[in-house]
């Protein structure tokens, strides 16, 4: 089993499905890291070599931003917007749809499990 970025890889699957598998990698940059490193589209995880998975480590770690430091800049980026004060950020700190979406039905997957009012029906 291979470990890159701190992430162990499947592996059975093809080498651009399973770097997919680290977060901050899609299928774009995964085809982009298999191209610089050469290795065909084809290849299985499991048939690279130690020199392989060796360089796939080094380019991901000097040009790709992955896993802990990304999820920290993403989350200082929404810290930043809350302390501004900021409509982004008021949303972001009532745990309210961000992007513009309807509130009054919907948005439930971000509001939570919806609470009854007590005296509502007549």
């Amino acid at each position: 089993m291979a470990r890159i970025a701190g992430v162990n890889i499947p592996t059975n699957k093809r080498v651009i499905v399973a770097l997919q598998y680290i977060h901050g990698i899609g299928g774009k940059k995964a085809e982009e890291i298999c191209e610089k490193v050469q290795i065909p589209a084809e290849r299985r995880v499991a048939q690279l070599t130690d020199a392989e998975v060796l360089q796939i480590r080094e380019t991901i770690d000097r040009d790709y931003l992955v896993e802990g430091d990304l999820r920290r800049e993403t989350s200082m980026n929404i810290k930043r917007l809350m302390d501004l004060g900021c409509y982004r950020g008021l949303r972001h700190r009532r745990q309210l749809p961000v992007r513009g979406q309807r509130t009054h039905t919907n948005a439930r997957t971000r509001k939570g499990k919806a609470k009854p009012i007590a005296g509502k029906k007549k």
